[in-house]
């Protein structure tokens, strides 16, 4: 497909063959430096671009992770998800200029302003939602002075630095790669990122907002690139593919449903949408044509179901 660049992810908070695994001991492969070379070496052998490694509590840490991960491969790129709150961003740039000479120039960064509240304050983030995304858009404003070539002099609210710089620029730019669905976070995509990065959704529902995001940027002087992230069950027919998404659905018992939604009801606009799409048991998938699930047995690509659809 002309103009996709395809993605893998890193799964440094373990691997299982369940939606959900289910306890501590839940995950069928931990995250071990081992496995998670087996994964990137796949990734690479298959002409993958690059894998995005996620932040949080539950993860390995994505820098240390990855960086482990530079010799086992060649030419795989690693995008590294951190949020703005956890690091300072004249230390983020020197950490991506080394990052870039070691690797190579393989470093891609993925820059998560925010999630759960209560993640949030696990580590020390008592910020609203718009709050985050003000300290985002200072956050990335000296990122990118600090790989200007020049000292750069900031005052904000959240950041103040003189002289700002790195003692080598990376070659090249990591892009930047952000995501958000509020009206805040889609001001910070269109002033610094180069990726805009949106959940699956209908087509319906994304399109309205990919064109806003590209007027939004125009009106910055920038252009965008878009990414999505997407589930995807690779079987040799669709009837074989639906079978398997019922039986990773039957897997999931019906509280675990519940208490996952339940935290959907966060701050993050993009959790919301998705917690609207979901909606309870009956409707994990969502279409974006009533008959696509005959059109998908008949082969044609599958998007997602909606239960409710078919009632």
């Amino acid at each position: 497909m002309p103009g996709v660049t395809l993605h893998w992810f890193l799964p440094t908070a373990g691997d299982s063959r369940t939606v959900v695994p289910m306890g501590r001991d839940g995950h069928r492969r931990p995250p071990r430096i081992e496995y998670l070379a087996q994964v990137a070496a796949a990734a690479e052998d298959l002409g993958f671009t690059g894998v995005l490694t996620p932040t949080g509590t539950w993860c390995e840490d994505a820098w240390i992770t990855t960086a482990a991960l530079i010799g086992q491969t060649s030419r795989l790129k690693f995008l590294v998800a951190f949020r703005p709150n956890a690091i300072v961003p004249t230390l983020a740039a020197q950490q991506a200029a080394t990052y870039q000479r070691v690797s190579g120039g393989r470093l891609l960064l993925n820059i998560v302003s925010g999630g759960e509240p209560a993640e949030q304050r696990r580590f020390g983030d008592w910020l609203d939602h718009d709050e985050r995304y003000d300290r985002t858009d200072e956050f990335l404003t000296v990122l990118r002075g600090a790989w200007a070539g020049r000292p750069f002099d900031f005052e904000g609210r959240y950041f103040h630095v003189a002289g700002a710089i790195v003692n080598q620029r990376p070659d090249p730019l990591p892009d930047l790669y952000f995501g958000g669905a509020s009206a805040a976070a889609e001001l910070v995509a269109a002033r610094h990122a180069d990726v805009y990065l949106a959940w699956g959704e209908p087509p319906s529902a994304l399109a309205p907002r990919l064109a806003r995001m590209r007027e939004l940027a125009a009106e910055q002087g920038r252009t965008l690139r878009f990414g999505i992230r997407l589930h995807t069950i690779s079987r040799d027919d669709s009837a074989a593919a639906w079978a398997q998404a019922e039986r990773l659905l039957d897997s999931v018992p019906a509280e675990t449903i519940a208490q996952v939604q339940a935290r959907l009801d966060a701050e993050g606009e993009g959790m919301l949408l998705i917690h609207e799409i979901i909606g309870g048991e009956e409707s994990l998938y969502v279409t974006a044509l009533p008959d696509l699930k005959e059109r998908a047995l008949q082969g044609d690509v599958l998007y997602h179901r909606q239960k409710a659809s078919e009632n």
